[in-house]
This record gives C-alpha cells, sequence and structure tokens, in this order.
C-alpha cells in the first residue's frame, strides 16, 4: 500500500500531466488528447484526495 504523501506527490503529477494534455489537445484540435488529458487530471485529483484521507485516518 503507498503511502499518503505518495499517493498526494503522484496525484499532483497526474493532474499536471492531464493539464498539459488537456491545452495541447485544445491547441492542436485534437478531442482524443483533450478527453485524455481530462481523464488524466481527474484520475489525478482522485489519488491526491485518497492520501488525504490516508492522513486523517493515519494509514
Amino acid at each position: 500500500m503507498k503511502s499518503s504523501t505518495q499517493d498526494k506527490t503522484e496525484g499532483k503529477w497526474h493532474k499536471m500531466k492531464g493539464k498539459i494534455k488537456e491545452v495541447a489537445g485544445k491547441a492542436v484540435g485534437n478531442r482524443d488528447l483533450e478527453a485524455e488529458g481530462k481523464a488524466e487530471n481527474v484520475d489525478g485529483k482522485v489519488q491526491e484526495k485518497i492520501g488525504e484521507i490516508k492522513d486523517v485516518v493515519g494509514k
């Protein structure tokens, strides 16, 4: 099981990558890349929240 810090760090990384893909997709008119970026951004947010929950629960 990952530590809360690792989950939060990986979540932030995925959010950043997702935002870059989303903006790049919009810029070049690639809807698939834009959608992939949005999905990765959401995945990152979820993973970051999991890390925060682990902090609260103490795991």
